[in-house]
């Protein structure tokens, strides 16, 4: 979906719930967007919802792996137009999601106990 609101956070979320087999639950971190916190929100028995503080893009997975994206792949370029950058990004995600350890690096902070694969 090209936009975030409330519906399309609701989407989202009851989709990730049909996805997770039974008898596991996820936890998902986000942070405190209009979107992520209004009580319009629904429970979902297998998931858990982790706020982020505010103002802390160091602790957000997603800013860690943007930030490595534009680092490795995205930035230093023009874009003739809006699909260009779709296919740069594309290639660029399509590219990074084969890198297990780096996004194990990115998304893992030492004081927050180890990471076992």
């Amino acid at each position: 979906m090209p936009y975030s609101n409330i519906e399309t956070m609701l989407i989202h979320l009851e989709h990730i719930s049909n996805h997770i087999p039974k008898g596991r639950h996820a936890v998902i971190i986000m942070d405190k967007a209009s979107w992520h916190t209004t009580k319009k929100i629904k429970k979902f028995n297998n998931i858990t919802i982790m706020h982020l503080p505010a103002a802390s893009p160091e602790l957000n997975p997603v800013e860690q792996i943007w930030q490595h994206l534009r680092r490795r792949e995205l930035s230093n370029r023009s874009f003739k137009n809006y699909e260009e950058i779709l296919d740069a990004c594309s290639i660029a995600w399509n590219n990074f999601v084969g890198e297990k350890e780096a996004i194990k690096n990115l998304c893992t902070r030492e004081w927050a106990g180890n990471f076992n694969s």
